[in-house]
């Protein structure tokens, strides 16, 4: 059964939230939200009308104060309110309103909510401002003496400007001045709600027993109340308060609840649209959510998917600041150490592999040095003892020197071999240190070539050594003149009787040059490289007299690999020759 990975089930999980969470807030706004809205506002309303109410009766307030207070309390909250008496008598003066005073010195108010209900934005226009001639034309309320007559306009003309409202007809009261006073609702919140608040207050009036007997003993009510001609629901709420004469008065209040109702509509067919693009936009947000979440678990996996596998190389680790970067920074520094550990255990390994397999060679080493010591003792034991037992029979007095002089000699070949057997095994075991001092390699081929004046008599050999620019070495003296000793013996043994061994030293560069050539036999091309092995013999025709032991070149060769030089062998024109390299600077070994 195929897994699913960490990713899809994390997506799956948020989609799942984030669907259950938008279905939750989109249930909510349609069962609960009208009945939830309007209840805030009402509550609010209430509360902000306690408060002014306890202002309006503790303050005193004149009817500029009012009105002030009114419009403020209408702007803050968006609602409606008059003062009125029990009968349903306005207490308080319209709040927008033209004060003027005429020719005559009277004061005349004019009244300017329903006229701004049908030209509001034409008087606007008007921009009348205090201190402008104006006419108005309408009907004239004076009832009970009030001190300022009131004049609900059908029409305002400004000296000079056309006409706002109906225009001049006749058996209206028409009266002019300059106005003192201008107070009109701001733009931005007006509506045509003032006209809805008298005919609620038309509606309302005259109140009901059961109303009246609620008022009197200060009571609030609140009721919801559709307008009859526009179906509009708004919300009633009436607070009584008594004044210090004790006189009841009302705050009246009209809430639209309308705007709650188109808004609601509008939000289901908004959230309906706003729902397909939402859950596009979740699946989107729960993808990178669940990749963002899971990005680095998935690294951490893939790190310990390769350490399950001995990779430590998993790269550097998680950027974060959060559990999973800690994790992250601890399996990499695990990696670090298991990887140094792995890496002491592999170099261990490794050495003790070199160490088994120098051992092997060791052991194969001794056992062809033992097999080939033993060989070459052989035949020098087997004369010695031949003529040992030859001596003890008794032969001829004229016979014994010969017999005596030929076991010195077998035993002083013997005690070479040995010599050379020795110091091979000792070279080949690596515990030969090289002590190096600066000389001229010439010198030390001129003194090994004194040395073995003897040979080079008995087959009237010459020696050339010809230095080019020569630089000192540095080297191993001892072990370098038993390298030239090896090589001028070997071109002794095998060079033609009466002929010049050539021996070149020249400096090249950071290199010195060294070559010893002798005539005689080449060597076969196919034992170039055998030559170099223990007690091998390009001749196997020649006596071991005339032959060595074979043990000179594989002593050189040693010696020569622990200088770190290059050798090899060549057929010349009538003879062999040898070269060694030293490389680098020549005074550096």
């Amino acid at each position: 059964m195929r897994r699913r990975g960490i990713t899809l089930k994390l997506f799956i999980m948020t989609v799942i939230f984030f669907v259950c969470f938008y279905g939750m807030v989109i249930l909510g706004q349609l069962l609960f939200f009208d009945s939830f809205y309007q209840n805030q506002k009402e509550s609010r309303v209430e509360k902000h009308l306690k408060s002014f109410g306890a202002d309006y009766t503790s303050g005193a307030w004149g009817n500029s104060r009012t009105s002030r207070e009114l419009v403020s309390f209408m702007l803050s909250n968006k609602t409606q309110m008059v003062i009125v008496d029990l009968s349903g008598r306005l207490k308080s003066e319209d709040p927008f309103r033209m004060k003027l005073m005429d020719e005559s010195g009277k004061l005349q108010v004019i009244p300017l909510s329903l006229f701004m209900n049908q030209y509001g934005d034409i008087l606007r226009a008007a921009d009348i401002a205090e201190g402008d001639q104006v006419t108005v034309q309408g009907e004239r309320d004076e009832e009970d003496g009030a001190a300022d007559a009131q004049i609900y306009p059908f029409s305002i003309k400004k000296q000079g400007e056309a006409t706002v409202g109906e225009g001049e007809m006749n058996g209206l009261a028409t009266v002019s001045g300059t106005v003192i006073e201008l107070v009109l609702p701001e733009q931005r919140i007006w509506n045509p709600r003032q006209g809805i608040l008298l005919e609620a207050l038309d509606d309302w009036f005259p109140l009901t027993a059961a109303q009246t007997e609620d008022l009197e003993q200060l009571h609030l009510l609140k009721e919801e109340w559709t307008a009859p001609w526009s179906g509009i629901r708004n919300s009633v709420i009436v607070l009584p308060v008594q004044q210090a004469d004790g006189g009841i008065e009302l705050l009246f209040t009209v809430t639209s609840l309308q705007d709650v109702k188109d808004s609601n509509q509008a939000l289901r067919w908004f959230f309906l649209y706003l729902g397909i693009g939402g859950f596009i936009l979740i699946l989107v947000l729960s993808l990178f959510f669940s990749k963002l979440v899971t990005r680095p678990l998935i690294k951490l996996n893939d790190i310990a998917g390769r350490m399950v596998s001995l990779d430590f190389t998993g790269g550097p680790p998680i950027r974060q600041k959060d559990e999973l970067g800690s994790l992250s920074s601890s399996m990499f520094t695990l990696s670090q150490s298991l990887d140094a550990a792995l890496g002491e255990l592999r170099e261990a390994n490794r050495q003790l592999v070199e160490e088994m397999e120098d051992k092997r060679r060791m052991e194969g080493i001794q056992q062809e040095f033992f097999a080939s010591a033993s060989h070459e003792l052989k035949t020098p034991l087997s004369i010695i003892k031949g003529f040992a037992e030859g001596l003890e029979d008794g032969v001829n007095m004229g016979k014994q020197d010969h017999y005596i002089k030929v076991i010195i000699e077998e035993a002083d070949k013997m005690e070479l071999l040995v010599k050379d057997m020795l110091d091979l095994a000792k070279l080949e075991s690596g515990t030969v240190k090289l002590r190096r001092s600066s000389f001229m390699l010439s010198e030390l081929t001129e003194k090994v070539s004194d040395k073995l004046i003897h040979l080079l008599q008995a087959k009237e050999l010459k020696v050339v050594i010809i230095p080019a620019n020569e630089r000192p070495l540095y080297a191993d003296a001892a072990r370098m003149e038993q390298v030239i000793s090896n090589f001028l013996t070997n071109a002794i043994r095998h060079a033609e009787d009466s002929s010049t061994i050539t021996i070149n030293i020249e400096s090249r560069n950071t290199a010195l040059m060294f070559s010893i050539h002798n005539l005689g036999e080449p060597i076969p091309e196919d034992q170039q490289e055998q030559i170099w092995e223990r007690f091998y013999r390009a001749e196997v025709s020649r006596s071991r007299q005339n032959g060595g032991n074979g043990l000179g070149l594989s002593i050189a060769k040693v010696i020569l690999d622990m200088h770190g030089c290059r050798y090899a062998v060549k057929n010349t024109a009538g003879g062999v020759c040898f070269y060694v390299t030293f490389e680098g600077n020549p005074g550096q070994y």
